[in-house]
């Protein structure tokens, strides 16, 4: 196994408004997506779909949309044995408003609590152990076991907000690569705007994590650093149709990456170009682009 990804899976259903709507009125579509999402799932797709050999740990229900999760991965080659079908927990789905006027998404979330124990990994079920542990922050047991039973694979963690889960694992994790809100939360900077912002909330993660941090700024690509060294990689100008999944698929990019041995700022410029060219696709797990595809853009990623 070359890549575990731990955390969370969840069914999408993507909705397309020429705006946003207002509140008590009624809105017609013309387009409507549906598919699996969640961060650890949809970068579990991108490593399946980019030729490595990739693992999800995660828990959906016993219901029709934990077994479409199911379907879905196994048909992009991603191992579902540690996919917990579990009966005490509904399946997670997102419902997802895109304004098609500029790409920008609401999501609302059914996420019941489990009723039952976490999910546990209690053993290793292939020859080899994987190389490289990818964490979202959920299922925050799993993830403490994978460490136990890996400890020599490289960790990154996918920190999109601030929740036990990635509290706890910003501090674990060899790459802490987090959005722009978890770093806004953690540092209490009120924005990264300013060179003076950057570093601060830089130097407060890289305090908390002890190595070079990456933080996502969405369409202004991506700082990375210690905060005393402070640097930008731009993403790629692209217009953009729907903005779901495009962190999830930087953080799978960037853990190829890590997996192939890529030097750090050839890892950054291949998850920001795949991360850039997602936004200009409709769709979370639909706008993945291929490996050549990502590969390919790169060059036009600032130096």
């Amino acid at each position: 196994m070359d890549v575990l990804c731990v955390g969370h899976a969840a069914w999408d259903i993507s909705v397309f408004l020429t705006a946003y709507p207002a509140e008590n009125s009624k809105s017609e579509i013309q387009t409507m997506l549906e598919g699996g999402g969640g961060p650890a799932a949809n970068a579990a797709c991108l490593l399946s779909r980019w030729g490595t050999r990739c693992a999800l740990a995660a828990a959906v229900g016993a219901d029709d949309y934990g077994a479409r999760i199911a379907r879905e991965l196994a048909a992009d080659s991603t191992d579902v044995a540690l996919l917990y079908r579990d009966p005490a927990r509904p399946t997670p789905v997102s419902v997802i408003l895109v304004n098609a006027q500029n790409g920008s998404r609401t999501i609302i979330n059914r996420k019941a609590p489990a009723a039952g124990a976490p999910l546990r990994l209690a053993a290793s079920l292939w020859p080899e152990p994987p190389r490289v542990l990818l964490f979202d922050g959920h299922e925050l047991a799993a993830a403490r076991d994978a460490m136990q039973l890996f400890p020599q694979a490289c960790t990154i963690l996918d920190a999109g907000s601030v929740r036990e889960g990635t509290r706890e694992l910003a501090r674990r994790v060899d790459h802490l690569v987090c959005s722009e809100k978890f770093a806004r939360d953690m540092s209490g900077v009120p924005d990264l705007t300013t060179p003076a912002h950057q570093a601060a909330a830089l130097g407060a993660l890289h305090q908390l994590n002890g190595k070079p941090v990456v933080i996502t700024l969405g369409k202004n690509g991506a700082l990375h650093g210690t905060g005393a060294r402070v640097e930008q990689l731009p993403a790629l100008a692209v217009q953009a149709r729907d903005t779901t999944g495009a962190g999830d698929i930087f953080h799978g990019a960037f853990a190829y990456g890590v997996l192939t041995g890529l030097p750090w700022l050839e890892t950054l410029r291949l998850a920001l170009a795949a991360a850039s060219l997602s936004v200009a696709v409709p769709g979370g797990r639909t706008s993945i682009p291929t490996l050549a595809q990502a590969q390919a853009a790169v060059r036009h990623i600032g130096t």
